[in-house]
């Protein structure tokens, strides 16, 4: 045993080490993995690594506990371990699990760490990467999504609020029809209340923690607020006798739970000693008052955020949560990530100067070691047409010269803007796809599925039986529905009690055969879910419902929903094989919880296109910002509110840093959208970029000895010096003269033969098989084909 070793000697050797155990990181990205104990603000910038850091953090926790935060010298300490510590600090040892029995303190169980994503597919990420450094222990770590992390404690707790433990979660859909239903029994017409903003208030209302009776006291004296809260309350009345929760409830409930259950917050308190937050400035008020409560007792809480990112407030998300974080949890510390691993610097200090023009922030610089990089480009065009035009050419260029289509990204803040930039991919043959369109999951023959295997799981549930009873038709008409919905209300049993015994109730008596029918069926099915595998019961439902004869009844559109089914089957088996005791009440929840970018995938090379709130979270070589004007971004409706500007500048600094090697930002002198044709000036925030730092091309100027520059004076427009003139886009006229047969060149897809050409708005429409791309339908012009002399 070494008696001699002093406490300064000692620290300063553990922390050599364990810097030594990070050494990959920089030193913001150590001092935010060491810090353990206490509430942890890591303003985390753009592209700085953030997620390495968690990684790393939760492995600090398990392999070391409270070591790097520890004054204590161990007693037991020997000369032997003293000379492993100085050659682990040297580099010449690297035995971490040594190193954690020589230093380790208070070193926790993996069960013991929550840590909290926005997206199954980042905490997907974060449980793979720390399998992969720390092996099997890392199973029994919990990541995951806020919704998910509070399903797995209502699964075992709810009872306690009055709900069963196979509960239903509504998504938007069925949340719609519940809202239609309740206004339709208080009389409440849809036009003065339409169901999707009652919806919106309710949601709001959730968010804050508000009952329908505090929604209604809180706005005494409103009367469009006092109809809502009505609606409100009828609504959640219809959830729970349906043994149903939306999305807001998942959390709402939770935190209800905890505060009327001490003893259940004081278990969950015990078990997450170590709570961790990603993208906390996304969070809303309910998801902070979770976090703050399970906090509560060990306050080891480390929330990794950017105040400069928070561009979700219509979702209902408050940059408060950030930026008042030192305030809610008292000694807290803030660590700044500045560091920047994806842009230029070029492209960083135009995400900064742009961002530095809001005040409602903490402040940081992104700064880089990627190099200068290329200037911002800024594409004036003279109108949607010619934008779409450069894009094209762009896009074109960069293959050419050894780039992939998925190396690009075209963002927008509307979806309306997309429509001329895919007519013009598609004219000259570039692979694309857009991200945010109709998701898998909200597809009718997906839809009507889900419902039926949700009945299965839970016959109560009211509004999926609703939706499949007469899917497809049985000779159930919605008079009989609405008559078992009178009963079972009336007599406060389930809609689907009813219908099983259908035949002891006069008003439904004449229908009794097929509602019973039914009835024996979805208590057939749910047999087989008890001992079948989930693709054998999705076989066994199609073929008792006769959903998949009613679909080959169909032609083309009934077979091409029929291999969406199948795709449905192909999930349901992949979740059975990485779930190996998973159950339909676990795929329905796996499901349920689901977002668009969990099944965004960005391996296939085609060009991306999305809004700039889809974007979040990704990168790309080459970022195409499209319609850069005021007006559209920033929009119209935000022009009068200072707190709007400054989200819609947090989300132009999210567009802006999704380029890792070059920005374009492009925008039409004029444009028609929504059947109107606008003139728009050049947005603000290219003028908040200085000069220096962008390269300026004027389709709209007839001479061009002038260049065109941004003018920081009234950075609303662009200078050419007083050359500048709009003129309207035309279509090219045909010139080029091929044939079936002929050969012909692409400055992408090589040389092919042309296989067909048809006249088509003033071009040709030619399929071509081409040496590299294989066969293609492009516009002859508009792709620029060459014919080749034979």
């Amino acid at each position: 045993m070494n008696q001699t070793i002093s406490v300064n000697e000692y620290t300063s050797l553990k922390q050599n080490a364990l810097k030594q155990a990070f050494y990959k990181m920089n030193a913001k990205q150590q001092e935010a993995v060491l810090q353990t104990d206490g509430p942890v603000l890591i303003l985390a910038g753009a592209g700085s690594g953030k997620t390495t850091v968690l990684v790393n953090r939760v492995a600090n926790i398990i392999r070391f506990g409270r070591a790097a935060v520890s004054s204590d010298v161990p007693q037991w300490l020997t000369d032997d371990d003293l000379r492993f510590l100085k050659d682990f600090a040297a580099g010449t040892e690297n035995d971490q699990n040594r190193l954690s029995e020589v230093i380790g303190v208070d070193v926790p169980k993996p069960w013991n760490i929550l840590a909290i994503t926005f997206t199954n597919k980042a905490a997907g990420e974060l449980k793979e990467r720390l399998t992969n450094m720390l092996g099997e222990c890392a199973n029994d770590i919990m990541a995951a999504t806020f919704h998910s992390a509070c399903v797995r404690i209502l699964r075992r707790e709810i009872e306690a609020l009055g709900y069963g433990k196979s509960f239903t979660i509504y998504d938007t859909d069925d949340s719609l029809r519940v809202i239609k239903d309740a206004m339709k029994t208080l009389n409440v017409n849809d036009k003065n209340f339409p169901p999707k903003s009652v919806l919106s208030a309710i949601g709001r209302a959730k968010d804050e923690m508000l009952t329908p009776e505090q929604l209604e006291h809180n706005n005494s004296g409103d009367f469009r607020m006092g109809v809502i809260a009505k609606i409100y309350k009828s609504y959640q009345q219809t959830l729970k006798s349906s043994n149903a929760v939306d999305f807001d409830d998942i959390i709402v409930l939770t935190v209800r739970l905890f505060e009327e259950h001490p003893d259940v917050l004081e278990h969950y308190q015990n078990r997450y000693k170590y709570i961790m937050v990603d993208e906390y400035q996304d969070t809303n008020h309910a998801q902070y008052k979770l976090v703050s409560m399970l906090a509560g007792k060990h306050r080891n809480l480390c929330v990794v955020g950017d105040d400069d990112q928070s561009i979700y407030k219509f979702r209902g998300a408050t940059i408060e949560n950030i930026l008042s974080f030192e305030n809610q949890f008292s000694g807290a510390k803030v660590i700044r990530l500045e560091q920047n691993y994806r842009c230029t610097q070029r492209i960083l200090d135009a995400a900064n100067a742009v961002i530095a023009n809001n005040t409602e922030r903490k402040g940081k610089t992104l700064w880089t070691d990627n190099g200068e990089g290329e200037q911002v480009k800024l594409y004036r065009a003279c109108d949607e047409q010619g934008e779409a035009r450069f894009i094209v050419d762009t896009v074109l260029t960069n293959v050419e010269e050894g780039g992939t289509y998925k190396d690009h990204a075209v963002l927008y803040r509307m979806n309306a803007q997309s429509n001329m930039i895919e007519r013009a991919f598609v004219k000259a043959g570039i692979p694309y796809k857009i991200i945010g369109g109709l998701r898998f999951f909200e597809r009718k023959e997906i839809r009507d599925m889900i419902a039926y295997l949700s009945v299965i799981n839970n016959p109560n549930d009211a509004v999926r039986l609703k939706r499949i009873i007469n899917e497809p038709k049985r000779g159930i008409g919605d008079s009989t529905v609405a008559s078992v919905d009178e009963i079972a209300q009336n007599l406060g049993i389930s809609m689907f009690e009813v219908i099983t015994n259908a035949d002891s109730y006069a008003p439904i008596q004449k229908k009794a055969k097929p509602l019973q029918e039914f009835s024996q069926m979805i208590l057939e099915l749910a047999k087989i879910a008890q001992t079948e595998p989930l693709g054998d019961l999705l076989d066994a439902l199609l073929e008792k419902t006769g959903y998949s004869i009613f679909l080959l009844t169909q032609g083309f559109e009934g077979q091409t929903r029929m291999e969406n089914i199948e795709e449905l089957k192909s999930t349901m088996i992949k979740f059975v094989e990485e779930n190996e005791d998973g159950d339909l009440s676990q795929f329905l929840e796996e499901v349920a919880l689901y977002t668009d970018m969990d099944r965004t995938d960005l391996d296939d090379d085609v060009v991306v296109m999305m809004t700039l709130h889809s974007a979040k979270g990704l990168e790309f070589p080459y970022v195409f910002i499209s319609g850069f004007e005021e007006g559209i971004f920033p929009g119209r409706m935000s022009m009068s509110s200072p707190a709007e500007i400054e989200e819609e500048r947090r989300l132009a600094y999210v567009g802006i840093t999704r380029a890792k090697k070059q920005l374009y930002l492009t925008t039409a002198a004029q444009r028609l959208l929504f059947g109107q044709t606008t003139r728009n000036r050049l947005s603000r925030f290219a003028g908040e970029i200085p000069k220096d730092l962008v390269d300026v091309q004027d389709a709209t100027v007839r001479v061009n000895h002038t260049p065109a520059v941004v003018d920081t004076v009234n950075p609303h427009t662009i200078s050419t010096g007083g050359l500048s003139s709009v003129s309207a886009y035309k279509a090219p006229q045909t010139k080029i003269d091929i044939k079936p047969g002929d050969l012909v060149s692409h400055k992408v897809f090589g040389e092919g033969m042309v296989l067909s050409v048809t006249p088509m708005a003033n071009d040709l429409l030619v399929e071509a098989a081409f040496d590299k791309g294989g066969t293609k339908k492009i516009m002859a012009n508009f792709a620029k084909l060459k014919k080749i002399s034979m």
